[in-house]
């Protein structure tokens, strides 16, 4: 048991390390390009962290089969928004809070309120879209259309982060590795150290999955809790690592929406899969999740638009929600 805790904790290192190695990248990549924080956080940063636990349910769905296999691939296509709109709202809110306490920092937050509306908004309509969409899963030819809904919408959301007017970068670090070879400033170089943090990043999840799962079975944690509780928040933990960093540096439009901009990327090309692939028959606690996922956004949404900020109290909210989440496995 000792060992698993070591191993375990080894992992969460590897990962928080490549995290930093990541964001410093995404960083000097949208400084590179002259990219403004909407871009950085909402399209790379979300799109870098999110693709590997996309993968999981892509992979659950066309290469395992079966029946089960379909509900693993559901279950991971809803719980990564779940965790993002609960969860991962959370830890984003408490760090604020925190770096407050020690001093580092004040409450206030410091956010391009247009970015991460203009990303909430997007993943209220493809979402509650995809959801609304599995009380008509007999009709083929209307998930078909909703599926090719989705593509279009998410185009136009990057269509309308990409011309939209944001603050830029300030404060860019020197990337990590010119520290140790010396070469002049190019974004090769940049590509190379941000793929080699993704590589890092998704060993590391891998691995304390691993851990996790035997930690379980020596502590007796059923399967059930493991694969609900447990492993989604293992595998969206870089999003949050991430926000964690950035709300360190109060740079609070890349931490939220890096969380947002997942999201929007995670009800998109994941549900796609799912809604052809799958018969897209969600219920019980699929259907709680996707609703409590969405109430999330939906409350820092209104707080944005009636009082033109975002609140770390109101983030906080999403732990409430999660909470729920974790009653309603007992009555459901």
């Amino acid at each position: 048991m000792i060992l698993s805790i070591t191993l375990l904790a080894a992992s969460l290192v590897i990962i928080l390390l490549s995290c930093y190695i990541f964001v410093n990248a995404v960083e000097c990549l949208g400084k590179a390009c002259n990219l403004h924080q909407g871009i950085v956080g909402s399209i790379l940063a979300a799109i870098g962290t999110a693709l590997p636990e996309t993968l999981i349910p892509i992979i659950a769905i066309f290469f395992a089969g079966g029946a089960q296999a379909h509900e693993v691939g559901i279950g991971a296509i809803a719980g990564a928004p779940f965790m993002l709109g609960t969860l991962g709202f959370f830890v984003t809110g408490f760090a604020v809070i925190v770096y407050s306490a020690l001093g580092k920092r004040n409450k206030t937050m410091n956010v391009d309120c247009n970015v991460i509306s203009k990303d909430l908004t997007f993943f209220l309509i493809i979402y509650g879209t995809a959801i609304a969409t599995s009380f008509f899963y007999e009709i083929t030819w209307l998930k078909t259309v909703i599926a090719v809904f989705l593509l279009l919408s998410y185009t136009i959301y990057l269509k309308l982060v990409v011309s939209s007017e944001a603050d830029m970068l300030e404060n860019v670090e020197t990337l990590y590795i010119k520290k140790f070879v010396k070469f002049p400033d190019s974004i090769p170089f940049i590509v190379i150290q941000l793929a080699v943090s993704l590589v890092i990043i998704i060993t590391g999840a891998d691995l304390f999955i691993k851990y996790v799962q035997q930690l379980s079975s020596v502590i007796g944690v059923s399967p059930l809790i493991l694969s609900l509780i447990i492993t989604p928040i293992a595998t969206e933990l870089p999003e949050k690592l991430n926000s964690i960093i950035w709300v360190g540096r109060k740079k609070e439009t890349l931490a939220v929406g890096n969380i947002t901009g997942a999201m929007v990327f995670q009800s998109c090309f994941p549900v796609v899969f799912g809604m052809i692939f799958t018969p897209w028959n969600l219920h019980g606690i699929t259907i709680v999740s996707a609703g409590l996922a969405l109430s999330g956004a939906a409350i820092n949404l209104i707080w944005i638009k009636i009082f033109k900020s975002l609140n770390p109290y109101i983030l906080m909210t999403g732990g409430l929600l999660y909470g729920i989440f974790i009653i309603s496995l007992f009555y459901i």
